[in-house]
């Protein structure tokens, strides 16, 4: 539970930090495109050494992201195994019934694994270095141009913002139930898969209750604080674009261009 990153906050002073959050925000969804477009080794490898290079300019541990990768890793197991049976070609290696394992299905598994991973670790990136109202004002500012087709975009971004401040506290607040009911010698780490499933229950209930007060405390707050509308909410910190969001730009359309021309001109 302690290793999910998804809406932790690292605070910092690295360049990555200091960036807009839109231009990470747009960096990111860029990268995740560019890498929908991957199909050869050497377009991996590119894509590798970029992501490498943007977890170095944080300033953070590979560590930190190396452990948030682990809650996951069931997920990516699964995904693998999809690509690995069920993907048609020759040769084949081996075969039981329907299930056959190919050559083009052990690279094409490979290559999902590789991209998964890439994508998670530059999303994580984003997370890492933004504050979650950074990255709801980001992406309301993003957004603004759909306000005149009449949605709703301050009411999304607030609601991004909460969920992601919501989604740490959570996880938190299961570690905290899963002590508690450890201590009073629940165990679920032993037995079997159903045995192990049947411990999970007793956290659920606590979990949504819990869950529950948050969302109702936080209902209070807002109505006490006069909240009524989102759209009619200031800012505090006015985002706005500098000279090392231009580098960051420029980055990104060097990584692009090459990549482009590894994609067509390397076929490996």
């Amino acid at each position: 539970m302690n290793n999910i990153m998804i809406g932790r906050f690292v605070p910092g002073d690295s360049w990555i930090h200091r960036l807009d959050p839109r231009t990470k925000m747009i960096g990111t969804f860029i990268f995740i495109f560019v890498m929908l477009w991957a199909n050869s080794w050497a377009t991996y490898a590119w894509s590798a050494a970029f992501v490498f290079a943007m977890i170095r300019l944080t300033k953070q541990p590979f560590k930190l992201y190396w452990d948030g990768l682990k809650p996951i890793f069931w997920l990516i197991l699964f995904t693998i195994i999809l690509q690995l049976f069920f993907t048609p070609g020759e040769p084949v290696l081996f075969q039981a019934g329907p299930l056959k394992i190919t050559v083009p299905g052990i690279i094409n598994a490979i290559y999902v694994m590789i991209r998964f991973v890439l994508i998670i670790l530059m999303s994580t990136i984003l997370t890492l270095t933004t504050a979650p109202t950074s990255i709801a004002n980001a992406l309301e500012s993003l957004l603004k141009p759909l306000k005149k087709l009449h949605v709703p975009v301050a009411e999304l971004a607030l609601m991004l913002s909460i969920a992601l401040r919501f989604v740490p506290l959570l996880m938190d607040e299961t570690q905290k139930i899963m002590n508690a009911q450890k201590s009073r010698g629940m165990s679920f780490s032993t037995g079997g898969p159903i045995k192990r499933a049947r411990a999970i229950v007793p956290l659920l209930i606590p979990l949504f209750v819990g869950a529950l007060q948050r969302a109702l405390d936080l209902a209070n707050a807002m109505e006490v604080r006069g909240f009524q509308d989102a759209t009619q909410r200031t800012k505090y910190r006015i985002l706005s674009y500098g000279s090392e969001d231009s580098k960051a730009f420029a980055g990104l359309f060097i990584f692009s261009v090459l990549f482009i021309a590894i994609k067509f001109f390397i076929k490996y």
